[in-house]
């Protein structure tokens, strides 16, 4: 990168320490002051203050402490402008950020893609020069996550309009990359200690609720303050749409707090969103997981029957009997997988992914199939058959999809090919093992036989599915 594209640091030595050893060891004594705290899920976004260390460092230590030693794709950082007047959003999108612990690059390529996608963004350089709300996070994130690259986003307008867009460009640019995006604010300024909480227990409830809206309607009409209200709504609006389904407010306070100086405090919080495990895998039994594709309960009995009956037939050397159906839906083409359970552990599970035999004769031909044709075990004995358990897949069409973003887990199967190479996981799959997005699209890569990031290259195609599940144990 160019030497003068490398925005120069501003506070360093006044805002935080401008020696780095210093300013190392003082992030360090901020996470050491902390006692453990973890999140159960997969963490998205991050609100901290841009306050100087001083002040409010020990509050910012309680987010980047959850990411320590955590990797992302890239990391999105919106701040406010303090210094300077423009419309819409600046993008800082070349060349990098320095500080004293080195220059954090700026992803272009991703800056590039959210500025195509927006109609309020622009490259305006001197809306960052000055401005410290961005900077001040950099050493925080330079310790918790070591080398990264990051997008910095200055806002000249907060109203609801600007926020919302930004945040759609913002997230149909990441697709599948995962990205962390942090929302730089402080809270109210310079009331008395008592009128302060208060005003900042009102951001701190629209937070706790993602609600980006209401925070954003209350700020207009002066209910409450936040200097950074509209990056905090953006960070929610993103998370939201990445799947982010709990807020936890890690800590706050006001520079009275910490100064002694309870007439005329400024607010600072630190907050997390994060994806929780029971979102990520929506796992409610049966209930939960997969989609009605318009079976009765009778058409579905029916084909648990002939799963069923099929099985039994061949274990007892008999021949397998024609199957006559009434319903003109099981007697369309269908995709379907016969799964087969002893005592809750997999005894087979073959089908065919699309639709190319009526659905109650791919079911006929799936149950013999994952009774004694699956290569992973061998052919069923008479002696089980009182111990299984039959489910049904009835699959919904092929969609081909273009980032990970797209796939609910609990909802949707995935179906991966690359080259001569590929793999499908049922929905079911996924809520049974409790996976996240990520680890659903990785174990099918390795069902297919390739590398975990393969899913990644440019030649493989994904697809998502849903299913209509049930089984004769229901």
């Amino acid at each position: 990168m160019m030497n003068g594209d490398i925005r120069k640091s501003v506070i360093a030595g006044s805002w935080y320490p401008g020696n780095p050893k210093v300013l190392r060891a003082d992030i360090e004594n901020f996470f050491h002051n902390l006692t453990e705290e973890k999140v159960k899920g997969r963490i998205i976004g991050l609100i901290a203050p841009h306050a100087g260390y001083m002040y409010s460092g020990q509050v910012a230590a309680y987010a980047y402490k959850l990411v320590r030693g955590a990797t992302f794709d890239a990391v999105i950082i919106v701040g406010p402008s303090h210094r300077v007047s423009f419309r819409g959003v600046s993008v800082y999108n070349k060349g990098g950020y320095e500080t004293p612990l080195g220059v954090v690059p700026v992803d272009a390529a991703l800056a590039e893609k959210i500025m195509t996608r927006s109609s309020v963004t622009s490259c305006i350089p001197s809306a960052h020069t000055q401005e410290h709300s961005v900077e001040i996070q950099l050493p925080f994130l330079q310790v918790a996550l070591g080398e990264f690259s990051f997008v910095p986003f200055v806002m000249g307008d907060q109203d609801r309009q600007t926020c919302e867009d930004l945040a759609e460009a913002i997230f149909k640019a990441i697709g599948n990359q995962n990205v962390l995006i942090i929302g730089s604010s402080d809270l109210s300024h310079f009331h008395p200690h008592e009128k302060a909480v208060k005003m900042d227990a009102v951001v701190l409830a629209h937070i706790e609720r993602m609600d980006a809206q209401g925070l954003l309607e209350d700020m207009g009409n002066n209910v409450c303050e936040a200097c950074g209200g509209g990056p905090a709504a953006v960070t929610m609006m993103v998370a939201k749409k990445i799947g982010a389904d709990r807020v936890k407010v890690l800590k706050y306070d006001n520079s009275g707090d910490v100064t002694g100086d309870r007439t005329s405090v400024v607010g600072y919080t630190s907050a997390v969103l994060y994806a929780s495990e029971t979102s990520m895998v929506k796992d409610q039994g049966h209930n939960g997981v997969g989609d009605d594709t318009g079976l009765s309960e009778a058409e579905k009995k029916v084909l648990l029957d002939i799963a069923k009956k099929t099985i039994e037939c061949r274990l007892s050397a008999r021949d397998v009997p024609e199957f006559h159906v009434d319903s003109a839906r099981l007697g369309e083409k269908g995709g379907a997988f016969v799964t087969l359970k002893k005592h809750g552990q997999l005894r087979g599970c073959i089908g065919y992914i699309e639709a190319i035999k009526p659905l109650y004769k791919a079911i006929e031909e799936m149950a013999i199939a994952s009774a004694f044709n699956d290569p992973r075990f061998p052919p069923l004995r008479r002696e089980e058959f009182e111990h299984l358990a039959i489910e049904i897949s009835a699959l919904t069409p092929l969609k081909e999809i273009k980032g990970i973003n797209d796939i609910e887990v609990g909802i949707h199967g995935i179906y991966i090919i690359k080259g001569f190479y590929s793999g499908l996981l049922l929905p079911q799959v996924a809520s049974e093992h409790k996976w996240d997005r990520l680890t659903f699209i990785e174990e099918t890569c390795h069902k297919a036989g390739l590398p975990p990031q393969a899913w990644k290259d440019k030649d493989t195609k994904i697809y998502i599915f849903s299913a209509d599940i049930f089984s004769d144990k229901d």
